[in-house]
C-alpha cells in the first residue's frame, strides 16, 4: 500500500485492527491505548473521541499533542523494514506504533515496550 493511501485511512478504521492484533494474543484494548497515549501524548478520552469522528491517520499523528522523545529508542523490523531507517518522518511515526503493538502481541512486558 502506498504511503498516501496509508495516510488517508481513517484512524477509526485502523484502531480496531491494532486492538484485534493485540487481543488475538491475549492482550487488551487498554494496553493498546496505553501505548498510543505514551507514543502520542493523547489521553485515553481523546483516543475514544477519535473513534466517533473521522480523522485521517496522517492528521492523527500530525495533531498529536506530545510525541514521546523516547520513541527514537524503538528499533527493529516491521513489515520487512527497520523502523529506525525509515526516511519519511510520518511513515516512521506510523511504523513506531505498529512496532509497539507488535511487541505487545508478542508478549513483551509493558515497561519494556514503553522504553521505561
Amino acid at each position: 500500500m502506498s504511503p498516501e493511501k496509508v495516510y488517508q485511512m481513517d484512524f477509526n478504521r485502523v484502531y480496531p485492527l491494532l486492538v484485534a492484533k493485540a487481543e488475538r494474543k491475549g492482550r487488551t484494548q487498554e494496553e493498546v491505548d496505553e501505548i498510543i497515549c505514551w507514543l502520542t501524548g493523547y489521553s485515553q478520552e481523546q483516543i475514544q473521541d477519535m473513534q466517533k469522528t473521522p480523522i485521517t491517520y496522517e492528521a492523527f499523528f500530525k495533531q498529536a499533542p506530545n510525541m514521546n522523545p523516547n520513541r527514537k529508542l524503538i528499533r527493529g523490523v516491521i513489515c520487512g523494514v527497520r523502523v529506525e531507517e525509515i526516511q519519511e518522518p510520518l511513515m516512521q511515526e506510523i511504523r513506531y506504533l505498529d512496532k509497539l503493538v507488535d511487541e505487545l502481541a508478542k508478549g513483551k512486558a509493558m515497561e519494556k515496550i514503553l522504553r521505561k
